[in-house]
């Protein structure tokens, strides 16, 4: 067996408390929901929002993220689901890994849009104020892919490269001992992380409004992930010779510079109000009449 040094991959992946169950996958994901949501309920209360507004919405959001996730993922891997004498209830097994960021983002929009309306705030302020806290989210959850020695690359000499034990069921059938591999999650982390950084720093410098946060989100993250996935070797759908989750990112990373682009053109100063039409609560209503009272006298 070759002498490998690296970054040595977790005995663990879970802890029993009593009869629970505890798997960390489960805790690093709840770790950044609970992130994002504080982050995004601090950025709109800056704007106006009452606080904990953010957590009426995630109500909706969390729950419509997780089954679009898990959906996506599922039906882009059918080989690991679908077979003579598979069980079914697998699919259903989240804490075990397995949650499709695109799928988790587009049905998470739609739970957005559904509180949006109830609270009578703009979609693409909240996705903006969201933004952010996606990235930093989606960074701690690949921790959970660490605990769970899944979604490594391509092996490789580097220093920091990934010990994966060969008795792992995704060790590649045919390779030796010992090698080490790409630790993708560990990639990923870290351009999440700067991104998050680099939007709330564009977001405060240039006032970005209307949606163009989350379009740089798209754009960002999608650039991440085609990388990232061009040296994944877990198994994938092959589309016309590129990875299925590398046609998301592409269609993701063109969506982000159509919406920006658009918004740049549509509305090229900053939203009026956090509000929709004719749904601001009557403090502020009020507010903003005593206000324009003393601009006239």
């Amino acid at each position: 067996m070759l002498e490998t040094v690296g970054i040595p991959s977790p005995e663990v992946s879970y802890i029993d408390l009593g009869m629970f169950r505890i798997h960390f996958y489960a805790l690093f994901i709840l770790t950044g929901i609970a992130v994002a949501t504080w982050l995004a309920d601090w950025k709109l209360s800056k704007r106006g929002a009452v606080r904990g507004s953010m957590l009426d919405i995630a109500l909706w959001a969390v729950p419509f993220g997780i089954i679009g996730g898990r959906f996506f993922h599922v039906v882009t891997h059918p080989n690991d689901y679908f077979y003579e004498g598979a069980d079914l209830l697998a699919t259903l097994r989240i804490w075990e890994g397995g949650l499709a960021i695109y799928g988790a983002i587009s049905f998470g929009a739609v739970g957005v849009y559904i509180a949006t309306r109830q609270l009578g705030l703009r979609f693409l302020t909240v996705a903006d104020a969201i933004a952010p806290g996606l990235l930093i989210a989606q960074g701690i959850g690949r921790m959970g892919n660490y605990f769970n020695q899944e979604l490594f690359g391509l092996p490789t000499t580097l220093p920091w490269g990934l010990q994966i034990p060969i008795t792992n069921p995704a060790y590649p059938v045919g390779l030796p001992e010992g090698l080490l591999f790409h630790p993708t999650f560990l990639y990923e982390m870290i351009w999440n992380f700067a991104g998050a950084a680099l939007l709330l720093l564009l977001a405060s410098r240039l006032n970005l409004q209307w949606g163009k946060v989350f379009a740089l989100y798209l754009g960002i993250y999608s650039l991440g992930r085609i990388w990232v996935e061009a040296i994944r070797i877990d198994p994938s759908e092959i589309i016309l010779g590129l990875r299925l989750n590398i046609w998301s990112a592409l269609i993701g990373l063109t969506l982000g510079i159509i919406l920006f682009l658009v918004q740049s053109r549509r509305h090229p100063g900053l939203e009026p109000s956090i509000w929709l039409p004719n749904r601001e609560p009557v403090a502020d209503i009020k507010s903003s009449a005593n206000s324009d009272v003393e601009k006239t006298n």
